[in-house]
C-alpha cells in the first residue's frame, strides 16, 4: 500500500550504546544535515534528533541518546538514556525500536550493556559497528550465532563509509523485530560475565596475538614509573614538534601575508579604506592565521594518541595522582579536551559521576592551555627566546612552550587540591573506563580530524576575529587627532584612551598601553590578542613600521620582563566569553561563573606581577 494512500506514522528509533562505539558517526551517516540539536528540558545534556527516509520510502525519526555503560545510572548522561528507554522522560515518547550500537572490536565490554537493554522488552537490533576494523585485526564474528544467543537481529555497519549503514537500512524497511525473550535480571556481575563469555565463545573468534600484544604493551604503558615517564616524553616531544616542524610552513604563510599586504597597499590610495584593509584586516587576520600549522601539529599528536587507544590508559595511569589533588581519572579526558578548547572539555564533564568532582573539573578546565593561547605563546617565545638547541638536541623554544603547558597543568592540580578542602562528605567512585585494543591510527580519520580543526579555526578567524579586528580598527582610528598633534594618531583614538586608562591598573605588572588594548578583545577569543597587537602597532608607526613583522617590533620595544609577565598572565588568562557561557549553562549558576572570573583574573594578575618583579631583579 502506498504511503500516499495510507500514511503511517514515522518509525521512532533510538541509538543506544557505550561511549566511543561510533554511535554518533552512525547517526550522522543516517541523517546527514537533517538533524537538530537542543537540550533536554531542565538539563544541559544535548538532545540530538534527526530524520531520514529509508530506501523503501519509510519515514524514520532517530534519536541519538547519550553514551552509557549501564541503565543503573551513575551520571546525568546515563540517567537521560535510561529514562528515555523506559519511557518515563517527560515530553519523550518511548522508542519503537532500540538500535544497540556496539564496537565490534570490543564486544566483551559492550555486550554487557546489550544484555541490560534486552531486558527492557522493546524490539531491538544489535549493530556491530567498526566491523571493518574488527576484520583487520583478525576478529571473526558469526552474526547468526550471536543473534541466536541474544534473541535479536544482528547487522554489521561501518559508519564512516558511504554505504556503511546499508544492512541497517535494509532491516528498517522490514517488519519490526520481535520483542526479545524475557530474561530475569542476573543476581550478580559474575552471572553477566559468564553469559558474555558464553556468547563470545560461541560466536566470536579472537586472535590470541591481539590480547597478548595488548598485555605486553600495557605492562609498560600502565607501569607506575615507566608509564609516567613515557607520558612525559610524549608530551615533551609534542611541544618540541610544535616549533620544530611548523617553522617552514609558518614562514611560507607569513611571507604570503606580507606580500598580500604590500601588494594591496601599493595599489590603494592613502585613506580609510587602505588603512582598514592593510592595517586592520591583513595585519590582524594574517598575524593569527600564521599560527595554524602549530595548532594542527598539536592536534596531530592528540588525534594520533586518541586513535591508538592510548588516552584511556593515560587516564588510568593518572588516576592516583589526580585523586591526591581532589579529582579522579575521569577528569583526565575532559582536561585533555581542554587543551583543544575549554568548551568541549567542560561539556565532557557530564560523564563524571560525583557532582563535586564535576564542579572542580569545570573550574580548573580553563587552566589547561587551550589552542587559542598558542598564537600568543608562539609570538612571545619567537620574539624573546633565542632559537637554539640545548644539549645539542632540544629546541629551546620548544622547552619554554613545554614549561608553559606544564605550568597550566600544575596550576590546575594545585587549584583542585585547594578546592578539596571546601568539599565535605565526598564519595569516591572507582574508576571504570573502557580500555580499547591498541591500533594503528587510521590516516583518513586523523586527516578528517585535522581538517575539522583547521575549518573551525579558520571559521573562527573569519567570523569572530574578523569582526573584532574591524571593531578594533574603528576604535583605533577614530576620533581623528586634533590639529597640531605630534603623537601617533592612535594615541587620540578611543582605543588609545582605553589603553592609557587601563595602563594605570596594569603598570605594576609591566604592561604597556598597547598590551592593555589587546587584552580587551582577547576576552572574546584569546588568539585575537595577537591580531589586536598587530593592528595597534600597524596604526602606531610609520610606513616602514607597518611593513615590519610584529615579533621583531615588540622584541625591540618591550623588555624581557614584560614579555615574561604577559606569558604568565596567559597561563591563567580569564576565560573567553564563550567559555563563561558554557560554565553558566553547565552549572546553572551565575555564582559559579562569577567565581571563576574572579579567581582566574586574580591568579593571572598575581602570576604576572611576581614574574615581572622577579625578572626585573635579574635583568
Amino acid at each position: 500500500m502506498s504511503a500516499a494512500a495510507s500514511p503511517t506514522p514515522a518509525l521512532r528509533i533510538a541509538l543506544v550504546g557505550n561511549p566511543n562505539c561510533g554511535k554518533t558517526a552512525l547517526f550522522n551517516r543516517l541523517t546527514g544535515s537533517r538533524q537538530k540539536v537542543a537540550n533536554y528540558a531542565g538539563v544541559t545534556v544535548e538532545r540530538k534528533e534527526g530524520h531520514f527516509v529509508s530506501p523503501a520510502g519509510r519515514q524514520v525519526r532517530i534519536l541519538d541518546l547519550p553514551g552509557a555503560y549501564s541503565l543503573h545510572a551513575a551520571s546525568l548522561d546515563e540517567a537521560i538514556t535510561r529514562d528515555v528507554c523506559l519511557g518515563v522522560r517527560a515530553g519523550e515518547q518511548r522508542p519503537d525500536l532500540l538500535v544497540s550500537v556496539v564496537d565490534a572490536t570490543n564486544l566483551r565490554l559492550h555486550l554487557r550493556f546489550v544484555l541490560e537493554l534486552r531486558r527492557l522488552g522493546l524490539p531491538m537490533v544489535v549493530v556491530l559497528n567498526m566491523s571493518d576494523a574488527a576484520a583487520r585485526r583478525g576478529i571473526r564474528i558469526d552474526r547468526d550465532k550471536l543473534a541466536a544467543a541474544l534473541g535479536v537481529p544482528v547487522v554489521s555497519t561501518v559508519a564512516v563509509k558511504r554505504d556503511g549503514a546499508a544492512a541497517l537500512l535494509a532491516l528498517l524497511d522490514g517488519a519490526l523485530p520481535a520483542v526479545p525473550p524475557s530474561t530475569p535480571e542476573p543476581a550478580s556481575d559474575i552471572d553477566v560475565h559468564s553469559e558474555v563469555n558464553r556468547m563470545l565463545a560461541a560466536a566470536v573468534s579472537m586472535p590470541a596475538r591481539t590480547a597478548a600484544l595488548d598485555d605486553r604493551l600495557d605492562r609498560i604503558v600502565l607501569h607506575p614509573v615507566f608509564g609516567l615517564l613515557l607520558l612525559a616524553v610524549l608530551l615533551f616531544l609534542m611541544f618540541q614538534a610544535v616549533f620544530s616542524w611548523a617553522e617552514p610552513l609558518m614562514d611560507g604563510i607569513e611571507g604570503g601575508v606580507h606580500w598580500a599586504g604590500a601588494l594591496l597597499g601599493a595599489h590603494l590610495p592613502d585613506g580609510l579604506l587602505k588603512s582598514l584593509l592593510v592595517d586592520g584586516l591583513i595585519a590582524g587576520l594574517g598575524s593569527v592565521v600564521v599560527f595554524l600549522p602549530q595548532i594542527l601539529i598539536l592536534f596531530l599528536f592528540i588525534l594520533t594518541l586518541e586513535e591508538s587507544g592510548y588516552l584511556p590508559r593515560a587516564a588510568f595511569l593518572l588516576d592516583r595522582l589526580m585523586m591526591g589533588a581532589g579529582l579522579s581519572g575521569r577528569s583526565f579526558i575532559p582536561l585533555l579536551s581542554s587543551f583543544a578548547c575549554a568548551i568541549p572539555g567542560i561539556m565532557a564533564t557530564r560523564t563524571i559521576q560525583d557532582p563535586r568532582d564535576r564542579l572542580t573539573t569545570i573550574l580548573v578546565a580553563p587552566l589547561m592551555t587551550c589552542s587559542a593561547r598558542l598564537p600568543v605563546y608562539a609570538l612571545l617565545i619567537g620574539a624573546f627566546i633565542p632559537e637554539r638547541t640545548v644539549m645539542g638536541l632540544f629546541n629551546l623554544q620548544g622547552l619554554v612552550l613545554f614549561t608553559l603547558y606544564v605550568a597550566g597543568i600544575v596550576s590546575a592540580l594545585v587549584v583542585a587540591y585547594a578546592l578539596k578542602f571546601f568539599r565535605r562528605g565526598r564519595t569516591d567512585h572507582p574508576l571504570l573506563m573502557e580500555l580499547p585494543s591498541y591500533r594503528i591510527p587510521n590516516v583518513r580519520d586523523v586527516a578528517i580530524g585535522l581538517w575539522e580543526r583547521a575549518r573551525i579555526f579558520l571559521s573562527r578567524v573569519g567570523k569572530v576575529i574578523l569582526t573584532l579586528t574591524v571593531l578594533l580598527w574603528f576604535l583605533s582610528t577614530f576620533p581623528a587627532p586634533p590639529e597640531g598633534a605630534t603623537a601617533p594618531a592612535i594615541d587620540y583614538s578611543f582605543a588609545g584612551m582605553i589603553g592609557h586608562a587601563l595602563q594605570k591598573v596594569f603598570a605594576p605588572v609591566g604592561f604597556n598601553w598597547q598590551i592593555c588594548i589587546a587584552l580587551v578583545p582577547g576576552l572574546a577569543a584569546r588568539e585575537v590578542a595577537v591580531g589586536a597587537l598587530a593592528t595597534v602597532y600597524a596604526l602606531s608607526g610609520s610606513e616602514e613600521a607597518m611593513a615590519t613583522q610584529l615579533a621583531p617590533m615588540i622584541a625591540a620595544q618591550w623588555s624581557l620582563a614584560t614579555a615574561l609577565a604577559l606569558l604568565a598572565w596567559y597561563v591563567f588568562a580569564p576565560q573567553c566569553i564563550s567559555t563563561l557561557a558554557v560554565i553558566r549553562r553547565e552549572t546553572n549558576s551565575w555564582k559559579v561563573m562569577a567565581g571563576s572570573i574572579v579567581y582566574l583574573t586574580g591568579l593571572a594578575y598575581l602570576a604576572a606581577f611576581v614574574t615581572y618583579r622577579v625578572a626585573l631583579l635579574f635583568s
